[in-house]
């Protein structure tokens, strides 16, 4: 797979220094280079961008609020952003952006092929996941997710979820043979929409639980190991249907 890149920067050896890298990787394309975000604004409306190797101080709009702008776009499509800057204090910004990765000034070029080769798998996963059945000849994409944990995609099994809470901005997964959750930024609602229906039910507005990991059920709840989990209101009438089929 080729990725069609471009590089934002105002500084121009830095500029010069990632277009050189960029065009030393063979799976990377070099279609456009800038000196300020927008002037890339054009190009980025023009043809298909997959991956932004963007500087974060820069005049007039700044690396942050481009990635913002491209966030208004929540299509698979929208390119993937790498921010390279010489300021860790934007690193917590650029997560919450969905940035693919941080790559802190000065970077050699070993650090630039990881974060090249990320953006790279991340982009074969997404156009795996959206083949036809026919072109994927399996099943397997209704065994896992992929969440994103800090500035890597990490693979989690359906059957390893116990239950998944909210927590603000993020949601905490809790799995099997864990102490500890995966922490991801994304919503509850939009991890409700990848989970299969038949194997997950959302309870509460800040809870989903896997129905095989159920130990016991009352009119009100649920009782997963130690864990009691309150049914919410407005998904008791959804839950009283599945308590039903037992009764």
């Amino acid at each position: 797979m080729i990725l069609n890149c471009i590089a934002i920067d105002d500084e121009p050896l830095a500029l010069g220094l990632v277009c050189t890298f960029i065009e030393q990787t063979p799976f990377l394309n070099l279609v456009g280079k800038y000196s300020s975000a927008i002037a890339a604004l054009k190009e980025l409306h023009q043809q298909k961008i997959h991956v932004i190797f963007l500087d974060i101080q820069m005049p007039d709009l700044n690396g942050i609020e481009l990635a913002r702008v491209l966030e208004q776009n929540k299509g698979i499509d929208k390119p993937r952003v790498v921010f390279t800057t010489a300021y860790n204090q934007f690193a917590l910004e650029g997560y919450k952006v969905d940035a693919l990765d941080y790559l802190l000034k000065p970077f050699n070029y070993e650090e630039f092929l990881r974060a090249a080769n990320k953006a790279l798998s991340f982009n074969e996963l997404i156009n795996q996941d959206h083949k036809s059945p026919e072109e994927n000849h399996t099943d397997n994409k209704d065994e896992f997710l992929f969440l994103k944990v800090e500035y890597q995609l990490v693979r989690i099994a359906f059957s390893d979820i116990i239950y998944i809470e909210s927590l603000k901005d993020y949601v905490k997964v809790w799995l099997i043979n864990s102490e500890k959750a995966i922490l991801s930024l994304t919503s509850l609602k939009a991890l409700e929409e990848k989970l299969p229906a038949k194997r997950f039910m959302r309870i509460h507005r800040s809870f989903i639980v896997s129905l095989d990991k159920i130990d016991a059920i009352t009119r009100n709840s649920v009782q997963i190991g130690a864990i009691n989990i309150t049914v919410g209101d407005q998904y008791r009438e959804s839950f009283g249907k599945f308590v039903s089929r037992w009764n």
